[in-house]
């Protein structure tokens, strides 16, 4: 038998058993624990057995009167965001809404606008939410962090690249998926990417031109600073972006834009030129949004399970909430798998 199967972990004689003991017992994370609990999504079978046998073998319950306060109807879950990508959003409002009806929690729904952090945090503390979700960027924002922390409410981020010790994650790596999107470039023979990066309050975007500089490296290929051009994440940012790269003297044969609105907005603007995508121009995006499928061409991208990722959030956040009295939360984070998903935007380089 496994040694580590094998080993009962340290307790006080008589103390109750907590998550942390199951997750060591059964050899996975706390939020895996809190997913078999929830009954998440993305667990694998034989995972799951561990460690509903890992629960039976310590007699594991969590806190009743937690439990009866998190399963309740009156369970409210605060989401904050102002990420500019309507397609982004909707993922995140997908993936929570489904698991918070599943849980039997209320979601509540508070734009943040810039520089209006303390009125929207107000307002959501005024709800009374008994945690709250961070989609990226704001699960990077000091000040919303401190808020959490003088407010006694646990928070679990969505997508963050670079989260705070404290607070729970869900997210993938960027920079290892945008260094494989590069690396696929490369392989198809372009030579000339363009890059449209993300916005600088997101450490994403940092990531994403971090995987595409790697790559870029890996193949001996000097940067020029000219084929990076600064975007917001948002369409119309993508379309300046686009014709930034296309009129350059030396344009280039491909264009990765870190999302995939900008993604759209760079095969609209290639339209508009009389440029044949992939013919002429390949172009591809990153997150896999229902934008990549209702462009023409198809969009080539990676995809990011934001529905998952919001999904998962949601039932970590609710064990958050119901051990809260059981034992400390400590931050921990969570790497999902990314795909590239290959459709038709992209293609080898025109020949001249």
């Amino acid at each position: 038998m496994n040694d580590r199967l094998q080993r009962r972990p340290a307790r006080r004689k008589g103390a109750a058993s907590t998550i942390g003991d199951v997750a060591r017992h059964a050899g996975v994370s706390a939020m895996t624990v809190s997913r078999v609990i929830n009954d998440g999504p993305n667990v694998r079978d034989a995972t799951r057995q561990r460690v509903i046998e890992a629960i039976r073998v310590l007699d594991y319950a969590p806190n009743q009167a937690a439990r009866s306060l998190a399963s309740a109807q009156s369970l409210k879950i605060g989401l904050l965001y102002n990420n500019p990508s309507a397609a982004y959003l909707s993922e995140v409002l997908l993936g929570g809404l489904d698991q918070s009806s599943k849980a039997g929690a209320q979601l509540v729904v508070e734009k943040c606008e810039p520089d209006a952090e303390a009125e929207a945090l107000d307002r959501l503390l005024s709800s009374g939410v008994d945690g709250v979700l961070l989609p990226a960027p704001l699960c990077d924002s000091a000040a919303i962090l401190q808020w959490l922390d003088e407010a006694g409410l646990p928070g679990v981020a969505i997508a963050s690249s670079q989260p705070d010790d404290s607070l729970s994650a869900i997210g993938i790596d960027d920079a290892a998926a945008a260094r494989a999107m590069t690396l696929h470039l490369l392989d198809l023979g372009h030579r000339r990417i363009g890059f449209v990066q993300g916005p600088s309050d997101h450490a994403s975007a940092a990531l994403r031109r971090q995987g595409w500089l790697q790559a870029l490296s890996e193949r001996g290929i000097a940067t020029d600073d000219s084929l990076i051009v600064q975007g917001s994440y948002t369409y119309h940012s993508g379309l300046d972006a686009a014709d930034q790269l296309l009129s350059l003297p030396l344009p280039p044969t491909a264009i990765f834009a870190s999302n995939d609105d900008m993604a759209a907005a760079a095969i609209a603007v290639a339209h508009r030129r009389g440029l044949d995508v992939p013919r002429d121009l390949t172009v591809v995006g990153f997150d896999d949004t229902a934008l990549a499928t209702t462009v023409w061409p198809p969009l080539t991208t990676i995809r990011q399970p934001v529905s998952d990722m919001s999904r998962q959030a949601v039932s970590i956040l609710i064990d958050l909430i119901r051990r809260r009295s059981d034992e400390p939360s400590p931050g921990a984070r969570e790497l999902l798998d990314f795909t590239l998903i290959q459709r038709q935007s992209d293609g080898p380089p025109p020949v001249v």
